[in-house]
């Protein structure tokens, strides 16, 4: 089936590479190795195997490029406003979703997740879906989405550290709502939705230490 969505990667967004990587190293004992640069986003990031075909990734602006001709994915474009989340201590703060078919997606669901644009790191090309002010859709409850021109998951080439997602949760006041919404979006491996206060993920992610939590 065509439009299908999967769970393709968390992401850690940061105010700094090195704060985003000094955090995953507190929590999970890992020093994540390094990725690459988006020349269309003005980023970079650092990412870590956690599956078979999905990773965690850490990303930031990346001072020493040029800010890009329109919206920043992920919120970026707002560092005040990451810096702000940072303190308050939302920092595992979106996730992403795989498709073999984004144009299908985005008819169906565009007024939730955005429209299509072109981005690549270390010279491979993707689709990847982002909304007009470059926020996360429904504040990263709902993926952003990607389709890789049919490359399969790079998390099966990245340096396996020996750490394993075990569950993936997302916190919500209204738990009910955004399941329905995952429903309507035919999601799979979505977060296990929680009952909470504010919106907050967590991760918990079997280490060679242990069993960790990434919040």
């Amino acid at each position: 089936m065509t439009g299908v969505l999967e769970l393709d990667h968390l992401t850690v967004v940061a105010p700094s590479l090195e704060q985003g990587v000094a955090h995953v190293r507190d929590c999970l004992g890992l020093d994540v190795p390094g990725g690459g640069t988006h020349p269309e986003m003005g980023t970079h990031n650092h990412l870590l195997r956690i599956g078979d075909d999905v990773y965690l990734e850490i990303i930031a602006v990346d001072p020493a490029a040029p800010p890009p001709a329109g919206p920043r994915w992920f919120g970026l474009g707002d560092l005040e406003a990451v810096r702000a989340r940072w303190a308050n201590g939302q920092r595992l703060r979106g996730w992403v979703a795989r498709t073999d078919d984004i144009d299908a997606v985005l008819r169906r669901h565009g007024a939730l997740l955005g429209g299509r644009t072109r981005v690549s790191r270390g010279g491979h090309f993707s689709n990847f879906s982002l909304r007009p002010d470059g926020e996360m859709p429904l504040g990263g409850v709902l993926p952003s989405v990607i389709e890789r021109d049919g490359r399969s998951s790079p998390a099966s080439g990245m340096p396996d550290l020996g750490a394993r997602l075990c569950e993936f949760v997302l916190e919500h006041p209204e738990p009910a709502e955004i399941g329905a919404l995952f429903r309507r979006l035919g999601l799979r491996r979505a977060p296990v939705l929680r009952q909470g206060p504010e919106i907050r993920f967590s991760a918990l992610i079997e280490t060679p230490g242990g069993r960790r939590t990434l919040l």
